[in-house]
């Protein structure tokens, strides 16, 4: 536990953090990969080239720093990144480089403003917030590793098939190398793969969700190329559908990840994707009609055509056989989209559709996509009204703000 003065100081730079809160963080990883490369084969290195770790972890300083004096707040947040770390293969011997290099950071870039006090202050609550993590951790390193089928770190799976989906997605199914029992999971989670690209001087891991329904013997993903080669992303997704064949083994990780159908509840449910953010919601799909039957299930995808729509015949096949209702939304459909009528509506969802189209306040939503779709929709339900327990939503990569 911290002591109130220790409290008061930490608190006393919220306003601070907010204002250099990702300078700090940006100045952090700078420090920490200059003297410890050989952590670049952990992190993400498209997520630190976009800024986009750089600001999610300025975010989690900031409300660690507000709530350090009641962390409960902020538990669900600890256990979202403690997901990823776990994925990653992040251990509690990292947490004392990241904590020396957060108050070098802290110490650069506010100068003589960080007053000794305030260093000694964020050195405890460091402490404190990395046992948090360290602990919940734990727990989820034993679960993975001892739980049936599980295992620990990542274990050679077999590429059993490689199906191209769309002009731009194509799906992997996952095999075990030694032909065991793999885990099971929970529809809306994924794996990390791990990547040694030739050529490449650091390891690459990567999260994609699970495609498919849980209880199989084989795990689905379904890659999306990233055809701007100055994207950082586009090196292992083109690596994955160029060099990757059936036969070849990927390195994977237990499943993981906190975006989860809730299978208990029977309020009508609505899923909503943007273009590859379909992956998790075709396995809370296939899920739900199978678990529950009788779940009144709206289907809603957005893409620019039918040439980059994947898995469209899958969800068309729910969709005539069982309680499920499904739209599809081209913004650029082509002429032969027109033709042969493979869209319902010309355009993108819209508050207003929604409105005309849907019982919002009763229904429970899931969405995944671009940053942009997802802003959408999240701004769309909250005008319609539907209330923040009843929308839930999952960000390819690190966490960021939808009211922004």
């Amino acid at each position: 536990m911290l002591d109130n003065k220790t409290v008061e100081i930490i608190k006393s730079t919220v306003p601070v953090l907010e204002q250099h809160g990702e300078t700090i963080t940006t100045t952090f990883y700078q420090l920490m990969f200059r003297n410890h490369p050989e952590l670049l084969n952990i992190f993400n290195h498209a997520n630190q080239k976009q800024g986009r770790q750089q600001r999610a972890l300025a975010g989690a300083v900031y409300a660690a720093a507000k709530y350090i004096d009641n962390l409960e707040v902020i538990i669900p947040v600890v256990k979202q990144i403690a997901h990823k770390h776990r994925s990653l293969g992040i251990k509690p011997e990292h947490y004392p480089i990241v904590g020396k290099h957060l108050l070098m950071a802290i110490k650069e870039v506010l100068g003589e403003a960080a007053t000794d006090e305030i260093i000694e202050a964020w050195g405890q609550a460091y402490g404190v917030i990395a046992d948090a993590f360290i602990s919940v951790e734990a727990e989820m390193y034993d679960e993975a590793e001892n739980q049936h089928g599980g295992w620990e770190g990542f274990r050679g799976f077999v590429v059993d098939r490689k199906v191209a989906e769309s002009e731009v997605i194509t799906s992997f199914y996952l095999k075990p190398e030694d032909q065991r029992e793999i885990a099971d999971f929970k529809p809306g989670q994924y794996i990390s793969i791990k990547l040694e690209i030739p050529g490449e001087k650091f390891t690459h891991i990567r999260q994609y969700s699970l495609s498919d329904a849980p209880g199989q013997d084989f795990y689905r993903i379904s890659v999306k190329r990233e055809a701007n080669t100055q994207n950082p992303d586009g090196v292992v997704s083109n690596y994955l559908h160029d060099h990757i064949n059936e036969g070849d083994i990927l390195k994977v990780s237990v499943p993981a990840g906190d975006f989860v159908l809730d299978t208990q509840n029977t309020s009508p449910l609505v899923l909503l994707s943007g273009g590859v953010g379909l992956t998790p919601m075709i396995s809370m799909l296939k899920t739900v009609v199978n678990l529950q039957p009788n779940r009144k299930v709206t289907f809603i995808h957005a893409a620019a055509n039918s040439g980059v729509h994947a898995l469209r015949d899958e969800i068309e096949e729910f969709s005539k056989n069982h309680n499920v209702s499904s739209y599809v939304f081209y913004d650029s459909p082509t002429e032969e989209d027109r033709k042969n009528h493979r869209f319902d509506v010309e355009g993108f969802v819209t508050k207003e559709w929604l409105q005309n189209n849907l019982h919002a306040g009763e229904s429970e939503f899931y969405f995944c996509g671009p940053v942009p779709f997802m802003k959408a929709m999240n701004r769309a339900l909250k005008e319609l009204g539907v209330h923040e327990e009843q929308i839930h939503f999952e960000f390819f990569g690190p966490k960021g703000d939808l009211d922004q």
